[in-house]
C-alpha cells in the first residue's frame, strides 16, 4: 500500500508540474519556445532567440539565412509556422517598396532551408505600392496556411490624415504546399489604415491582433471572428501605447501574452490578457536581445533548439 501511495504521489507531482503551465513556467522538457526576427535593414537576414519560459529571450547568435529574393534582397518582419508534419515555413518583407510578393523559404531544423521563392502575391494590382509584413498562420480546421500583409494601393481608399503610400489594407491568400496560392483577397478593412495582423484562435472563436496605423494612433488593436479569413469585427480600443507594432502571441496557461516592438523607443514590450479585453503591462517582467525586430513566437521541439546550438559551435570552429 505505501509503494502503490509513493508512486501516486510522484505521479501528481509530475502532472502538477508539467500538465498545466501558467505564465512565467518553463515549458516542458523536450519543448522550447523560438522567436524569429531582423536586425537594423533586414540585410543580413533571419535571427532567432530562444526562451524556456516565454519573458527571458536568449539570442542564439548571428543569421541563420541570408536573403536572395525580391528588388532589395531584405528579410524583415520573418513570420514562421511550424507545419503538421513538423516542417519549418517563414514568410518575410523583402523590400520598403516597389515588390509585389513576399518570400518564402521551409525548413525541417531552422538550418537547413530550401531555395527562396518569391510569391508575386499582388501582381494582379500594378499600382501596388508596397507588401508588408506577410504573417503565417495554420487553419487545422481546414487543413491550409493563411498568408496575410498589407499593401497600399493608392487612391483605393480615402487618405484622411494619410500619406498617399502609406494608406494599407490587409490582404490575404491560402495554400496547402507553398506551390499554389489562392487568389489574392481583401482580408481585413476597418475602415482605417491597418498593417501588422496576426491570426490566433481563441477557443472556438478567432482573434486579430493588428496595428492601427493610422497618424493619431500607431498603436495596437483586436478584432473578433468565428472563421480563420474573418470577417472580423467588434474592432477594441487600443491596449498599448502610441508607437508600437509588430504583434506575435503565446499562450502561456490560462494567459495569452502579446509581444510587440516599441519602435520609438527601440525596445520590445508585452501585455498579458486572458479574454482580450483586460489587458496587464508587463514589459518590465520581459527581456529582449539588443536590436531584436519584429518577427514571431512559437513552439519548437528542443531538439531543434539543441541543432542550432551546435550548428553556431561549428561556425564558430570554422
Amino acid at each position: 500500500m505505501l509503494k502503490n501511495c509513493t508512486i501516486i504521489i510522484a505521479c501528481l507531482v509530475i502532472f502538477a508540474t508539467h500538465g498545466n503551465l501558467k505564465a512565467g513556467d518553463t515549458a516542458s522538457s523536450d519543448t522550447v519556445y523560438m522567436f524569429s526576427s531582423f536586425r537594423d535593414n533586414g540585410q543580413d537576414g533571419l535571427h532567432l532567440a530562444y526562451s524556456s519560459d516565454g519573458y527571458k529571450w536568449t539570442d542564439l547568435g548571428g543569421s541563420f539565412l541570408e536573403p536572395q529574393v525580391g528588388r532589395y534582397k531584405l528579410m524583415r518582419d520573418p513570420s514562421v509556422v511550424r507545419g503538421p508534419d513538423g516542417t519549418f515555413h517563414m514568410v518575410w518583407t523583402t523590400g520598403w517598396r516597389d515588390d509585389k510578393g513576399f518570400g518564402y523559404a521551409r525548413s525541417p531544423d531552422l538550418i537547413q532551408w530550401s531555395k527562396q521563392k518569391f510569391v508575386e502575391a499582388m501582381a494582379h494590382e500594378p499600382e501596388t505600392f508596397n507588401v508588408w509584413a506577410p504573417e503565417l498562420f495554420y487553419d487545422a480546421d481546414n487543413k491550409r496556411f493563411i498568408v496575410c500583409w498589407a499593401s497600399t494601393i493608392p487612391g483605393r481608399y480615402p487618405d484622411h490624415l494619410e500619406d498617399r503610400n502609406n494608406n494599407h489594407r490587409m490582404y490575404c491568400t491560402t495554400t496547402r504546399d507553398f506551390e499554389t496560392f489562392t487568389d489574392t483577397k481583401l482580408f481585413f478593412e476597418p475602415g482605417f489604415s491597418v498593417i501588422d495582423a496576426v491570426i490566433v484562435k481563441w477557443d472556438s472563436r478567432y482573434v486579430l491582433v493588428h496595428k492601427d496605423n493610422t497618424r493619431s494612433l500607431r498603436n495596437l488593436r483586436a478584432a473578433f471572428g468565428d472563421s480563420a479569413l474573418g470577417p472580423f469585427t467588434d474592432v477594441s480600443e487600443p491596449f498599448t501605447e502610441m508607437y508600437t507594432e509588430g504583434p506575435t502571441l503565446l499562450r502561456l496557461g490560462d494567459d495569452w501574452i502579446v509581444y510587440f516592438d516599441m519602435y520609438r523607443k527601440k525596445q520590445y514590450g508585452a501585455v498579458k490578457t486572458r479574454d482580450f479585453k483586460t489587458w496587464t503591462d508587463i514589459t518590465s517582467l520581459v527581456s529582449f536581445p539588443d536590436g531584436h525586430k519584429h518577427g514571431t513566437a512559437f513552439e519548437a521541439p528542443r531538439s531543434v533548439l539543441n541543432g542550432l546550438k551546435q550548428h553556431n559551435v561549428g561556425k564558430n570552429l570554422e
